[in-house]
Formats: structure tokens, sequence, C-alpha cells
């Protein structure tokens, strides 16, 4: 494998690219991590996935947000990261863990195409409704229907992680100008110490729910599994869904299980994109 070899692969448009820390020439830095990210500087992307080791779990992995923040998980950046250690058999089966920053998951290659990994299903973990664990700094034991207030507009929230941080609001209808609005002011609202993954649900029937998502350090964003396993969740606390259920975004859809003692499964489709080296001359504007 070159130096400073790449992958690009998306899940449901929600596109990462992958990197070998063992195999770059270059630190990792924010301004790195901005500009290959970067459309017009770099290759473009939602994010950095960054394989590594792991005294835990069969490999290890780093999330970066576009902005240079770390992440502590991502459900498509998960799916698309076993893709890529399937396709290039840096692990030979099927099934195997990958340590995170927000904890440990196993991972399943459940179809393939011409031996690639197609369609994949990821153990994301347990929600926690636990204010202080999401973290808030609501008084509130559980942040459930708390209302707060953003420039002229009230919103009725309900939070949640799924190893990273989420804020539900069911909404009638969904509009797309209001997330890009207020989305990321609610991300950056006091009460989230971390800043916060923001979600706009609507409930389309017990086994179908519709999102927007503004992702905390990108933006506005077509597809997110953390996103769908966060509404799935709360929306399943409140009893207005059943176990499982068909997530659908913008970018496409996910599958989500969630069993009685708030385990989360997740699958979906992954597709790469390309492959190749980062070329010198932008290696050397990275230093």
């Amino acid at each position: 494998m070159e130096k400073n070899f790449f992958i690009k692969s998306q899940g449901l448009g929600n596109e990462y690219i992958i990197i070998d820390e063992k195999n770059i020439t270059f630190p990792l830095t924010q301004k790195a991590i901005q500009k290959i990210c970067n459309v017009n500087f770099g290759i473009g992307s939602d994010g950095i996935l960054i394989k590594t080791n792991s005294d835990s779990a069969d490999i290890g992995l780093k999330i970066f947000n576009p902005d240079g923040s770390e992440a502590e998980k991502s459900g498509n950046g998960l799916r698309i990261f076993c893709k890529y250690i399937y396709d290039y058999k840096i692990i030979p089966h099927r099934e195997f863990t990958v340590e995170t920053k927000g904890g440990k998951v196993r991972a399943n290659i459940q179809e393939t195409i011409h031996d690639r990994a197609s369609l994949i299903t990821v153990d994301m973990g347990k929600a926690i409704f636990s204010s202080k664990q999401i973290p808030t700094s609501f008084d509130s034991e559980e942040v459930q229907d708390e209302i707060i207030l953003i420039e002229d507009k009230k919103f009725v929230i309900n939070c949640v992680s799924v190893g990273n941080p989420h804020c539900v609001i069911i909404k009638d209808e969904l509009d797309v100008r209001e997330i890009k609005k207020y989305g990321p002011k609610i991300e950056n609202y006091s009460k989230f110490p971390n800043r916060i993954n923001v979600q706009f649900a609507k409930i389309i029937s017990r086994d179908e729910i519709q999102i927007l998502i503004w992702e905390r350090g990108a933006g506005f964003t077509l597809a997110s599994g953390s996103s769908s396993c966060a509404v799935a969740s709360v929306l399943r606390k409140k009893e207005l869904i059943n176990n499982k259920v068909t997530v659908k975004m913008p970018g496409g859809e996910l599958k989500i299980e969630i069993n009685d003692t708030w385990d989360i499964r997740m699958t979906g489709e992954v597709r790469q994109i390309c492959e190749g080296t980062l070329h010198e001359e932008l290696v050397s504007s990275l230093l």
C-alpha cells in the first residue's frame, strides 16, 4: 500500500475518507483535516476515518468531523469503515469488533457484491437518556419534552446519547430551511457542553419515520446512522413507534432495531467512490 493511500466511500450520501494512521507522512492536525475535507482545496468529505490499533477490539477507529473536531461515533462512518476493513482483507471474516471513542461496537457484513461488502449491520450500543451522561446541563434527570427558546422560536426537545449526543425535535412537517436556520444555534445551545447533533423528526407510521439532520461539526447532512438511532430511541421511549423501524432521510433509508434493554442495531448500504493517494503538492500544504 502506497504512502498516503486513501479510500473514499459513501453511506446514503454521507461520505468519508479513510486513512491508515501508520501510512501517512504528515501530522493529522486540525488544519490538515479541514483542508483534506474541503471540496475546493482537498478531496471533499463529511469527515475522515482513521484506522488505528485497539487493545479491546479487533480494530480501532478515530472519527473526525470536517471542522477538525473528533466525534465519538458515527453510524454511517462505522459502516463505511467496516466495508473498508472487509473489502481490503484487513480482517478476513464477516463479523468483527471496532473500538471507537464512543464505545466498542460489533459489525456484521450481511451482503456482498463480488466479494465486496454492500449491506452492513452494526450494533451501535445502548441508548442513554441520563442528562448528565449525554451530556447536558439541564437540572432534570432526563431531557424529555424540555422547552428551549432559540431567538424567537420555542422548541420541545428530547435528548439521548448513542455514543454521541443528540437532540430530537418531533415535527408535524419537515422543512430544510428551518433546520438550516436553527440547527447551528441548537447545536451550540448553552445547555450542551460538548455541542450536540440535531434532528427534526416526523412520524409516518409506527414502522416508518422521516428525519432531517444538522450534524455537529459538519452542518446539514443527507444521512446519519447515529442520528437515525437517536431518533428511533427517543420515539420508542415515548411508545410512538415499534421496536423495528425504517428511517427515511434525504440520502436514503436505514433499518433500526431496538430491544428491551435499549441495545440498538442499524443496517444499511455502503458504496465505495474512489481510492488513491494524496498528492505531494496537497501533502506539502498540510504541514
